[in-house]
């Protein structure tokens, strides 16, 4: 299954996008930090081109903290940006984030030139709570749900320090399959445009082998990591609902409501500090799924009906 989210309020918040980068001096792009290759926007780098760009990693408290040094190491060794983890609850980590963007535009401040900064991300990555703990006060709308925000807000920090709020935006095309499953994971797309049951088998393939541990002590399936890891993803989401009582009639396994279970359990933090991957890991996956799509365009482009030559008589 490939999923894909691009509702129409999108494509305005593109067309915004590409008007307001030209007066931005710092790019901010808001990361989930369970998972950040996924959650970074190519779209975004495209528009955004040439801006300097402030990745932060939210969530940090969520995910694995020796994955996030790796992230950080990776984002931090790319040209003009620079990566800060946060929990976008937490104010003075928060705050740190005006002094990056000083850092990246260092000629930048004062009445004459205040700072310009366009903060984007996916949808439900934790901008507005970002925004709200930067202001002190609720400035924007939060939510769990994707899409909460649906226009551009102007938010002043400081005199000299303008902050400019965009909904979240996913990208027309995800061509990562594994970055798709991810996504849904998290809550980043729409409930229309996933299948539970598919998302929470992807979601405890990696979760098996990276985390059963993690598994064990949650759903108390009294197995060792390494039988965890050898059960078939059908026969792990079997046993957690069996435990956990999501059963139907005849004391079958709902797969349904067990699959909700492990979403809303990974999406809570209930299973513990998890980042679904690493840098190497979406590098390899990124590949892989370029290299897919452009076979894709290309079978698309041989379907097409040649184009008649004129008619010379």
């Amino acid at each position: 299954m490939s999923i894909q989210w691009f509702p129409g309020h999108m494509h305005l918040t593109r067309k915004a996008i590409t008007e307001r980068v030209k007066d931005i001096d710092v790019v901010i792009e808001m990361l989930d930090a369970r998972l950040p290759g996924s959650s970074a926007n190519p779209l975004l780098a495209e528009l955004t081109s040439g801006k300097p760009t402030l990745k932060v990693v939210n969530k940090q408290d969520m995910a694995d903290a020796a994955r996030t040094a790796l992230w950080l190491a990776h984002y931090n060794a790319q040209p003009h940006t620079r990566a800060i983890a946060l929990d976008a609850s937490v104010t003075a980590p928060a705050r740190a984030i005006v002094a990056a963007c000083f850092e990246l535009a260092p000629l930048r401040g004062g009445m004459v030139k205040p700072m310009r900064v366009l903060i984007c991300g996916i949808p439900n990555v934790g901008k507005s709570t970002l925004i709200n703990t930067l202001m002190g006060k609720r400035a924007a709308k939060t939510g769990d749900e994707a899409g909460i925000t649906r226009n551009e807000q102007r938010i002043a920090l400081a005199d000299d320090f303008y902050l400019f709020d965009t909904p979240g935006m996913l990208w027309p095309r995800i061509v990562v399959p594994e970055s798709g499953f991810n996504l849904a994971a998290s809550g980043a797309v729409g409930r229309n445009a996933y299948d539970d049951q598919e998302v929470a088998l992807e979601l405890l393939a990696k979760l098996k082998h990276a985390y059963a541990p993690m598994l064990e002590a949650r759903y108390r399936l009294g197995l060792s990591a390494s039988a965890i890891g050898a059960l078939h993803d059908d026969e792990l989401l079997e046993a957690i609902g069996r435990k956990r009582g999501a059963l139907a009639g005849g004391g079958a396994v709902n797969g349904q409501k067990a699959a909700e279970l492990v979403i809303a359990d990974f999406r809570s933090g209930a299973l513990g500090r998890i980042t679904l991957e690493t840098p190497e890991e979406f590098t390899r996956w990124l590949g892989a799924g370029l290299q897919a799509d452009e076979a894709r365009q290309d079978r698309k482009k041989s379907r097409l009906p040649k184009a008649r030559k004129p008619d010379r008589r």
